[in-house]
């Protein structure tokens, strides 16, 4: 059987391309982690890593080896975090993984909901883009996390117990002084020769204003791209365009834009982006007293959001239940 320690060394080696670093991560000396490599390649028959004049690189068989003590690190991690969870029930932790438009929104009432509720629980917060999320549910650094994915990009992951909390509608944002908020929903394919506002540094909002104008027959016309909500709100109220965005995002709304329902094209078959917004749980892990009860919160304030009317501030309404 594989040595368990020289399968994570061999991974920290694969991943920081040093035995000095790897060492180091490993609170290890240089000299012992050499003697550790040598050992291992003895044992699997063949080389792992190859020396270089800086540094060291793996070999096919090495590169699948540190494959394999990832996952065992990842495990590893995922375990001490249940001893962790389990070991401090007596003062109770509830850890939870969200990101922006969420913590923005439906997280602040769920948090404070709880702690009225449950005041001697401490609750923890990270925050990340999708891809972090799901990585911190696999090393047990959170138990529970707010996800998000829409048709062409579901979550799809056997490690994890996912559980649809709302839908979020893609709505559209137009300054006050537009025509279009005569109308009570707007067809994507009549705004063809609109300039557009869209979220930078490939956002997945970005890709869904492109996703939803190509299926609509047309390409966006970018007069501007933003880095937050509120700077794409600013640039639609002063004309310069308009924008698309999920309704959670848009809680704070400025009150010289207004949102407006995207209609089914029948003609085109287009359809408005829905995103849905998720709880996500660790398959193999049970879940603690004061996780299971942080989901129960979760769920209530998210009934509050299911349909809280498109042109008022979203928090406003929900705090009036």
């Amino acid at each position: 059987m594989l040595n368990v320690r020289r399968l994570l060394l061999l991974a920290e080696v694969a991943e920081r391309g040093s035995l000095t670093a790897a060492a180091e991560a490993l609170s290890m000396t240089t000299s012992a982690a050499s003697q550790q490599m040598s050992l291992f390649e003895r044992e699997a028959g063949q080389p792992l890593i190859e020396r270089l004049p800086r540094g060291v690189r793996t070999t096919a068989a090495g590169a699948a080896l540190a494959e394999r003590g990832r996952t065992i690190r990842r495990e590893l991690q995922a375990a001490e975090a249940d001893l962790e969870a389990f070991g401090h029930l007596d003062r109770g932790v509830v850890t939870l993984g969200s990101f922006p438009t969420a913590s923005a929104s439906l997280l602040p009432l769920a948090l404070t909901r709880f702690r009225r509720a449950h005041p001697q629980v401490r609750t923890v917060v990270r925050a990340g883009v999708l891809a972090q999320l799901r990585e911190m549910l696999h090393t047990g650094e959170v138990e529970l996390s707010l996800l998000w994915d829409y048709d062409w990009n579901r979550v799809d992951d056997d490690q994890l117990i996912l559980t649809p909390l709302l839908e979020d509608p893609t709505v559209l944002v137009v300054p006050t002084s537009s025509p279009l908020v005569a109308s009570d929903r707007v067809r994507l394919s009549e705004l063809a020769g609109q300039e557009w506002i869209i979220r930078a540094e490939n956002h997945p909002v970005a890709d869904v204003l492109r996703r939803a104008c190509r299926q609509a027959g047309f390409e966006p016309r970018i007069a501007y791209a933003s880095h937050d909500y509120q700077e794409a709100q600013a640039m639609v109220a002063a004309g310069l365009g308009l924008a698309l965005a999920p309704r959670l995002a848009l809680t704070n709304r400025r009150s010289d834009v207004r949102l407006l329902s995207l209609s089914h094209d029948q003609s085109s078959d287009v359809v408005s982006p829905v995103r849905r917004i998720l709880l996500a749980r660790p398959a193999q892990r049970t879940a603690t007293p004061a996780a299971q009860a942080m989901a129960r919160v979760l769920h209530a304030i998210a009934r509050g959001f299911t349909d809280p009317g498109l042109d008022r501030p979203q928090l406003g309404a929900v705090r009036k239940r």
